[in-house]
């Protein structure tokens, strides 16, 4: 009987390069602080945001995410045709359909992809790099472009106080391909529905179209702070268990950047040695939702934190609640 032909697999996978673009306009807590009944010192204290990249009005998100898939491109020193694989995360693409990652292929000059977007919020630049990984070992892909972008600022509520003040504008983009050494662990993720409605929109977009108000950012802080925290930190060593190494292995650690008490926590939780780099890009890019981790990464990079080699923990989670964590070789 004649046999089916398959995709050659391949044994491993890893991150080539880095690409990233912020929001134009850094907007203070003293701009942010009037509208909340509040002040720089609470949302400092509180948050650790000082500064959110917002974008300026002729920065889209698709155009943010060709600036840092561009950059990406470029550092790994592959050509756009070599990708097979466009993989967009985010929440904020203002059209149900197209894809954002069919645009942005083909303005990237990136012929025939696959192109397609997913939304799993905090958690979708883990996610996407997770799919580029499993596709890649399996002979389904060559070279990925997963790319986290994110306009948040066109979903926030200025007098809101649970969320708005913290969310920022941005894109981070990896280039992921094929290795002959691990450069991705098995990936560590899943959702808790049961917390469906903790942070969302207030409202659907039908029922802005039958007069409701345009939907917002929100969430509850207080239970979702104490997910992240325990419950989170619990999928952080689960990873770290899968690759097979302990935090005394790693360079860094790469939470999504939600809030930077979390992060504190996080790190105290995890009993990090003094010798691991903490990614804490929120201070002055703020909440970027799926850009954040990708973009927290490459600054740690381009501020020469850390060197190419070593392992990050990389984490995202949020609105679902969905997660996703993995360890990852710095590109």
């Amino acid at each position: 009987m004649t046999e089916l032909r398959v995709a050659e697999p391949r044994r491993y996978s890893k991150i080539y390069s880095l690409g990233a673009s912020r929001g134009n306009h850094s907007v203070s807590n003293d701009e942010i602080a009037g509208p909340i009944d509040s002040s720089d010192e609470w949302i400092r204290q509180r948050t650790g945001v000082i500064t959110r990249a917002r974008a300026s009005d002729d920065q889209t998100l698709a155009s943010m995410a060709m600036e840092a898939g561009k950059e990406a491109i470029e550092k790994a020193g592959i050509k756009p045709e070599q990708i097979d694989l466009v993989i967009v995360s985010t929440i904020s693409f203002p059209y149900a359909t197209p894809s954002a990652a069919t645009l942005i292929a083909a303005e990237l000059g990136i012929p025939n992809a696959a192109a397609y977007d997913i939304s799993a919020a905090c958690a979708g630049y883990c996610y996407g790099i997770a799919q580029a990984d499993s596709m890649i070992r399996s002979g389904l892909s060559e070279y990925a472009l997963v790319i986290g972008a994110e306009r948040l600022s066109d979903f926030i509520d200025p007098t809101d106080r649970t969320i708005s003040f913290l969310l920022g504008d941005g894109a981070g983009a990896a280039i992921v391909g094929p290795s002959d050494t691990p450069g991705i662990s098995e990936t560590v993720w899943g959702s808790d529905g049961t917390k469906w409605d903790k942070v969302g929109m207030t409202g659907s977009i039908l029922e802005f179209k039958d007069g409701g108000s345009w939907p917002t950012l929100v969430q509850e802080g207080r239970t979702v702070f104490r997910w992240a925290v325990w419950e989170m930190v619990k999928a952080a060593k689960e990873a770290l268990d899968i690759a097979g190494i302990t935090v005394n292995d790693l360079s860094a650690l790469v939470t999504h950047q939600a809030n930077m008490r979390i992060i504190d926590e996080f790190a105290k939780q995890l009993e990090l040695p003094d010798s691991v780099v903490v990614a804490r890009d929120i201070e002055t890019t703020g909440n970027t939702s799926a850009a954040s981790i990708p973009l927290a990464m490459h600054r740690i990079l381009q501020e020469k934190q850390v060197s190419s080699g070593g392992f990050a923990l990389q984490i995202g989670f949020g609105a679902g609640l969905a997660y996703a964590a993995q360890v990852v070789v710095l590109p």
